[in-house]
């Protein structure tokens, strides 16, 4: 029994691969996930993982989004306590609950990109700190 691709509306067939290396990318950071099989569609090139190529495809994926949370949750740390900032205070300057950054420096939460945003642009020029007050 021949595989259809779903993204093709079943009208095109799925060919088998084995063996193929795909390089995962998140953030500026990047994973290679070796001997990965599964199905691909000859006309949209979408690609059906088998369940082991599938969960370690995904488990690469996670890795990265996590290793970029951490390097997120140690900026904003640094970042903060380079402005002389509590916790509480820079939660009040984002908008955010009082004990927000202490979520976010533990990595319990993930901040607003504009949270991370601000916080990138203070770092490059303090000065506007006292603007914000």
């Amino acid at each position: 029994m021949s595989r259809h691709c779903l993204n093709c509306d079943g009208s095109a067939a799925l060919t088998r691969f084995e063996n193929e290396v795909a390089t995962i990318e998140h953030a500026g950071l990047s994973a290679i996930v070796e001997n990965l099989s599964g199905w691909r569609c000859a006309a949209c090139d979408e690609v059906e993982f088998d369940a082991d190529s599938a969960a370690r495809y995904a488990a690469s994926g996670d890795a990265l989004v996590l290793r970029d949370r951490e390097r997120q949750r140690k900026e904003l740390r640094r970042i903060r306590r380079k402005l002389g900032l509590t916790q509480v205070a820079a939660a009040r300057l984002t908008g955010g609950g009082h004990n927000a950054f202490s979520r976010y420096e533990r990595g319990e939460a993930v901040p607003l990109p504009a949270v991370a945003n601000l916080f990138r642009l203070l770092d490059k020029h303090p000065e506007l700190l006292k603007e914000l007050g």
